[in-house]
C-alpha cells in the first residue's frame, strides 16, 4: 500500500512539473519574438547604451580599397584617331580607416558627425608597388580643354600656347602614388591664379587626394531612441535636405542611411538605400537572394539595371542628364565640371557600345558587380562588396592642339572596390547575442512545451493503470465468490437426494 502511494505522489508531482513546462513554453512561444524584437531595437539603436554603438562609433571591420588602373598602351595612337587600347593593372590595395568624431546628439533624436578616413598601402595585398608608372589621361588638361569647347578661339590658342609653354600633353606618365593621392602641376598654380574659382583644389591634384585624412561631410541621422520608424535614415548632409547638383527634385533628394546600417527587421521586399557624397546622390539597392555569413542568415542586396540607366531607358533618371549611353552617369556637375563618368567597373552592365570601344575591355558579373550582405534582422552589414569605376570622355577639341585627333570616346581611367568582412572577436560577440541567444530561446519554448506535454502524460497513464489494475481484482474477486456458491449448492443437491447412510459415510470419509 505504502508503494502504491508513494507512486501516486511521484505521479502527481511529474505532471505538476508537465504542467508548468506546458505553461512556460506557451508564455515564451506568445513574448519571445516580442522580447526578442525589444532587444534588437534596443541593441541597433544610436545610443552610447546599445551593443552596436561601439560598432557604429569605431567600425571595427576591416575594410580595404582595392585600386585597378587602365594603363594606356597606345596613347600616340589615340591623338592620330584610333581606338584605345588599355591593359588593366593591379589591384593595388590600401587599408581603410575610419571613425567618428564630432558626435553630437541633437534634441530632434538626430545623431550629427563626421567621419575621417585614412588609408594605408598593403604591398602584401597587392599585384604591384605604388612606385609603378601608369600610362592614363592627363585629365587636367583634357578636362579643361573640354571647358573651353564652345569658347573663343583666341583663347583656346592661348591655352594650347600656355599648354605648350608648361610642357603639358594628353596623355601622363604617373606614379600610381601620384595619381592616388596627388602630384605637383604647374596648370593648378596657373589656373588658380588667373581663375581663382574654376578647381575646387589649391595643392596636389590626386584622384583620391580629397579622401585621404578628411571626412565625407556632417552627417545628420535619426537615431531611432525616441522613433524608431526613421531609424539611421539621413536627416541632412552638410546642413542641407537635398543637394542640387542635379535637374530634378527627385534627384536632389537625399534619401536612405549614411551606408553604414540599415533599419532591422527587413523582408525580401526591403531595399537598401543610402547616400554617397562621392557620388553626390542616393543610391538604390534591391534583394536577390539569402544567403549565410559565417553561420549567420543574410540578405544580399545588389544594384538594379536601372542604377546608371540613362533617362530614355529608366525615366527617373532624366534628372542625372545630360546623358550618354545608358549604364554611365555624368558626375560633372559634382566634379569641377569635368566629364567624368560614373559606372560599374569594364561598363558592366552599360550598352555594349561603351566596351566596344576601348580594347581590352571584359565586363562580367563575377568580378565586376557590387552586393551588401546584410543581416535581416538587425539591419547590420556582414560582407560587402561595392564597385565602381571612373571614365573621363575625351574627344579632339578644335583649337587646341594637345588634343590631336582623339575620336570622342568614354575612356577608364580606373576602378575601384571597397571591401569588408565582420570577423574575429566582433563576429564572435555579434553571433552570439544576436543570432545564437535568440535561436536558443526559439527552439527552448518548443523543447519546454513538448516536455511538459510529455510529463503531463505520466499521471494520466498512471491514473488509466491504477484503474485497469483495480478492475482485474474486481473481476477476479466476483469470480471467485460466484464458484464458492456453486460448490456450495452442489453439495447441498448431493445431500438431499442420496442415501442417509451414504451420506453420513461420506461425511466421515
Amino acid at each position: 500500500m505504502g508503494s502504491r502511494s508513494r507512486a501516486r505522489r511521484v505521479a502527481a508531482a511529474l505532471g505538476f512539473a508537465g504542467l508548468l513546462c506546458a505553461v512556460l513554453g506557451v508564455i515564451m512561444i506568445v513574448m519571445v519574438p516580442s522580447i526578442i524584437k525589444q532587444q534588437v531595437l534596443k541593441n541597433v539603436r544610436i545610443d552610447p547604451s546599445s551593443l552596436s554603438f561601439n560598432m557604429w562609433k569605431e567600425i571595427p571591420v576591416p575594410f580595404y580599397l582595392s585600386v585597378y588602373f587602365f594603363d594606356v598602351v597606345n596613347p600616340s595612337e589615340i591623338l592620330q584617331g584610333q581606338k584605345p587600347q588599355v591593359r588593366e593593372r593591379g589591384p593595388y590595395v590600401y587599408r581603410e580607416f575610419r571613425h567618428k568624431s564630432n558626435i553630437t546628439f541633437n534634441d530632434n533624436d538626430t545623431v550629427s558627425f563626421l567621419e575621417y578616413r585614412s588609408f594605408q598601402f598593403q604591398p602584401d595585398k597587392s599585384r604591384g608597388l605604388e612606385s609603378d608608372s601608369i600610362v592614363m589621361p592627363n585629365i587636367l588638361v583634357l578636362s579643361a580643354a573640354m571647358m573651353m569647347e564652345n569658347g573663343p578661339m583666341s583663347l583656346k590658342l592661348i591655352m594650347t600656347l600656355a599648354f605648350s609653354t608648361l610642357g603639358e600633353r594628353a596623355f601622363m606618365n604617373r606614379t600610381v602614388s601620384e595619381i592616388m593621392w596627388g602630384y605637383e602641376d604647374p596648370l593648378i598654380h596657373l589656373v588658380n591664379k588667373y581663375f581663382p574659382n574654376m578647381f575646387p583644389f589649391k595643392g596636389k591634384f590626386g584622384l583620391f587626394a580629397e579622401l585621404n585624412s578628411s571626412d565625407s561631410g556632417l552627417f545628420t541621422v535619426f537615431t531611432g531612441v525616441k522613433n524608431f520608424s526613421r531609424i539611421h535614415l539621413v536627416d541632412k548632409w552638410n546642413g542641407v535636405s537635398k543637394v542640387n547638383f542635379w535637374h530634378s527634385d527627385q534627384c536632389n533628394m537625399i534619401n536612405g542611411t549614411s551606408g553604414q546600417m540599415w533599419a532591422p527587421f527587413m523582408t525580401p521586399e526591403s531595399s537598401l538605400e543610402f547616400y554617397s557624397p562621392e557620388a553626390c546622390r542616393s543610391m538604390k539597392l534591391i534583394y536577390k537572394e539569402q544567403g549565410v555569413f559565417e553561420g549567420i542568415p543574410t540578405f544580399r542586396f545588389v544594384a538594379p539595371n536601372t542604377l546608371f540607366a540613362n533617362g530614355s531607358v529608366y525615366p527617373p533618371n532624366e534628372g542625372f542628364c545630360p546623358c550618354r549611353e545608358s549604364g554611365i552617369q555624368n558626375v560633372s556637375t559634382c566634379r569641377f565640371n569635368a566629364p567624368l563618368f560614373l559606372s560599374h567597373p569594364h561598363f558592366y552592365n552599360a550598352d555594349p557600345v561603351l566596351a566596344e570601344a576601348v580594347s581590352g575591355l571584359h565586363p562580367n558579373p563575377e568580378e565586376h558587380s557590387l552586393f551588401l550582405d546584410i543581416h535581416p534582422v538587425t539591419g547590420i552589414p556582414m560582407n560587402c562588396s561595392v564597385k565602381l569605376q571612373l571614365s573621363l570622355y575625351i574627344k579632339s577639341v578644335k583649337g587646341i592642339g594637345q588634343t590631336g585627333k582623339i575620336e570622342p570616346v568614354i575612356l577608364p581611367l580606373m576602378w575601384f572596390g571597397e571591401s569588408g568582412a565582420m570577423e574575429g572577436e566582433t563576429l564572435q560577440t555579434f553571433y552570439t547575442q544576436l543570432v545564437l541567444m535568440p535561436k536558443v530561446l526559439h527552439y527552448a519554448q518548443y523543447v519546454l512545451l513538448a516536455l511538459g506535454c510529455v510529463l503531463l502524460l505520466i499521471p494520466i497513464v498512471y491514473q488509466i493503470r491504477s484503474q485497469e489494475k483495480c478492475y482485474l481484482f474486481w473481476s477476479s474477486s466476483k469470480k471467485g465468490s460466484k464458484d464458492k456458491e456453486a460448490i456450495q449448492a452442489y453439495s447441498e443437491s448431493l445431500m438431499t437426494s442420496a442415501p442417509k447412510g451414504t451420506v453420513l459415510q461420506e461425511a466421515r470419509l
